[in-house]
């Protein structure tokens, strides 16, 4: 069957009246639990920027009206840990859905950081560049804690290395200007596969996000965590899915999303000019 690919869009020769919405040909093939009409729902648009590898870097927006409180979530920084982008993907249907809270929120998805890894074959942690894009965020003392680390900590695990520079990516830079675009009350970070759920920064963090329950594991050199909770004081709740592989329930899936709604509503103050 032949197909053409323009600009993030695959029209191929059986439906030439039919275009898949961006993303979506490669995402679906390659995602856990992420039916055809859900990626399409999400309405993904590309954002400014593309990765490593030359895959369009994907947005989504769902602001509710009047929304003074901004939340930034980001799955699939790491690329092997696929579940995190199809959570991230029913996380954008959950938020269609309950766009008027009694807190209005205004959400900006990235569901896949690091495509190169997702699209890989396997898929990879890294990059195409190799780097480990939670490592490559600019943390204090960036060019000798994350070398350090990585040579005497990691044994040099190419999985895990900080790259040349901090923000040396194309990914990372793109997540640190939305960032600083955006102005976040809150990051949400997917990973998996440890099953438990971190935090930093400041705010009291939730106890528990459906099954998955508080137990802070570190600070690394260079991670998200490390820049944008401890040193930008965003707070960031980090989400270690139990499976990389498999997606939660969806009923799961809801009942961590409706936790998180709780905390941000009994902890995060709607501060800061409107949503823009």
């Amino acid at each position: 069957m032949l197909a053409v690919t323009v600009a993030g869009l695959v029209c191929a020769a059986a439906h030439p009246a039919q275009a898949v919405a961006p993303g979506c040909a490669e995402f679906v093939h390659r995602l856990p639990n992420l039916p055809a009409k859900l990626c399409e729902q999400a309405g993904l648009q590309p954002g400014p920027a593309k990765s490593f590898g030359g895959t369009p870097l994907y947005v989504r927006d769902v602001q509710a009206a009047q929304a003074k409180l901004r939340v930034l979530v980001v799955g699939a920084i790491h690329g092997d840990e696929l579940s995190s982008a199809s959570v991230a993907f029913h996380w954008i249907r959950l938020a269609q859905e309950d766009a008027n809270l009694p807190q209005p929120v205004h959400w900006r998805f990235i569901p896949v950081l690091n495509p190169d890894g997702v699209l890989a074959r396997p898929p990879k942690r890294t990059n195409a560049h190799g780097v480990d894009l939670n490592r490559n965020f600019p943390t204090p003392n960036w060019e000798r804690d994350a070398a350090f680390y990585w040579e005497k900590r990691t044994r040099k695990d190419p999985r895990r290395w900080p790259g040349p520079a901090p923000l040396s990516e194309p990914e990372s830079r793109f997540l640190f200007q939305e960032v600083e675009r955006f102005q976040p009350q809150l990051i949400v970070s997917i990973h998996a596969p440890y099953g438990v759920l971190d935090f930093d920064g400041p705010s009291v963090p939730p106890s528990r996000l459906g099954r998955l329950y508080l137990d802070q594991v570190g600070i690394f050199p260079g991670s998200l965590g490390n820049w944008g909770g401890v040193h930008k004081g965003v707070p960031v709740v980090t989400i270690e899915l139990p499976n990389a592989m498999r997606t939660p329930l969806d009923a799961e899936t809801r009942q961590m999303w409706l936790d998180l709604l709780r905390w941000i509503g009994e902890r995060l103050a709607p501060a800061g000019a409107p949503s823009r």
